[in-house]
């Protein structure tokens, strides 16, 4: 098969030609591939190369691009041209895992490169300039059927790294149709437990990616259905209330929330939302929104959007199944009376300002904003 490819600019030309792409020493590989056969946009791009990590960084510096060694230990260079990033990684097999960590050396064998991939439809190489497609492990018929299936034994991938267990239900629920492979779903469910032995920001990570897809809820009720989340997120129950607020976001035309979604699982408790958060390693900022997302929406929406934010009054109510489309593109407005205009009015100038700004305030925003405050 071949790959059509749209024209590579000037600055990607550079890279390519530096790194022998017209020999087949450096191809396209994984995502970039993928995407790009399903017509999706393709917004990372990945090159595999048989150029050890030394001689990719020498040729790039020779054509004057910048080279970066982000993941040098692992193979990995960042080439930097025309404001343009391209990944470069050696080809590699892996010498010892533990589940979290690889430890690998280099290779010049492309399958053996393969073979290391989580899965099929991840495991396909393009020749960059002629588009041919090269793939060792049916991941093109995987891709045409929407199937999502581990290289080999699915036990071996996870083992080598538990991430996979998430992952291999975030591309099921991006990329596959009906029903997850059964010998992948068998080994991750046997597997679950692995991943309490990941860091929590990479659990994090794959689960709200999880959740930012589409339509997650059939893999999410697979998922619980198993105990797959049982290790990392016990609490999550309501498979039924994520699907609400799915049809929610939609009918409200709000931009879909992972993190909403992540609430719509779990009680609404503010304290066990506090504790998931911290668990997760969530920023202040998503901690301080998920907490919030425990509170019953307020009668006014715009009351509770100009004092805790639009966010806030959105996420309660799209969680409790109440209409926001309203708040949809609001934005607060400004209450013009200050200080120093009470002081003008004759109010004593001390707390009784303060009180009375508030007072007035509130006022103000019971009465929907009126362009002049009393």
């Amino acid at each position: 098969m071949k790959l059509t490819l749209p024209p590579w600019t000037a600055a990607a030309q550079r890279v390519l030609v530096a790194l022998g792409a017209a020999d087949d020493t450096t191809r396209l590989v994984g995502g970039a591939v993928r995407d790009a056969l399903l017509g999706l946009p393709v917004s990372d791009v990945d090159f595999a190369t048989r150029l050890v990590p030394a001689e990719v960084v020498a040729r790039l510096e020779a054509a004057g691009v910048r080279a970066v060694p982000t993941g040098i230990a692992h193979g990995t260079v960042t080439a930097v041209s025309g404001g343009q990033t391209f990944e470069v990684t050696t080809l590699r097999r892996d010498v010892a895992t533990d589940g979290r960590h690889a430890v690998v050396e280099f290779s010049d064998d492309w399958q053996e490169d393969a073979s290391r991939r989580d899965f099929t439809i991840n495991a396909l190489y393009a020749n960059p300039l002629s588009g041919v497609v090269t793939d060792f492990f049916g991941g093109l018929d995987d891709l045409a059927e929407h199937h999502v299936r581990f290289i080999g034994n699915p036990a071996q991938r996870i083992a080598e790294d538990h991430l996979r267990i998430l992952r291999f239900f975030r591309f099921h629920a991006r990329f596959g149709i009906g029903a997850p492979d059964a010998a992948g779903l068998a080994a991750c469910a046997a597997r679950a437990n692995d991943l309490m032995a990941l860091s929590r920001e990479r659990v994090r990570g794959e689960l709200l990616k999880l959740l930012g897809v589409t339509n997650p809820v059939p893999t999410v009720a697979v998922m619980l259905a198993h105990g797959i989340l049982t290790p990392v997120l016990p609490e999550a129950l309501d498979v039924d209330r994520l699907a609400r607020v799915i049809a929610a976001e939609a009918a409200a035309a709000v931009e879909p929330s992972p993190l909403r979604r992540l609430a719509s699982l779990l009680p609404a408790d503010a304290k066990l939302l506090d504790g998931v958060a911290r668990r997760l390693r969530l920023s202040n900022a998503e901690r301080l929104r998920l907490v919030a997302m425990a509170a019953t929406p307020g009668a006014d929406p715009f009351a509770e959007a100009y004092y805790d934010g639009a966010a806030a009054a959105i996420d309660r109510r799209l969680l409790a199944g109440t209409d926001a489309s309203a708040l949809t593109g609001w934005t607060r407005p400004r209450f013009s009376l200050s200080g120093r205009d009470l002081i003008a009015r004759g109010v004593p100038a001390g707390p009784e300002v303060s009180r009375e700004l508030g007072r007035l305030e509130r006022e103000w925003v019971a009465a929907g904003f009126p362009a002049s405050p009393n």
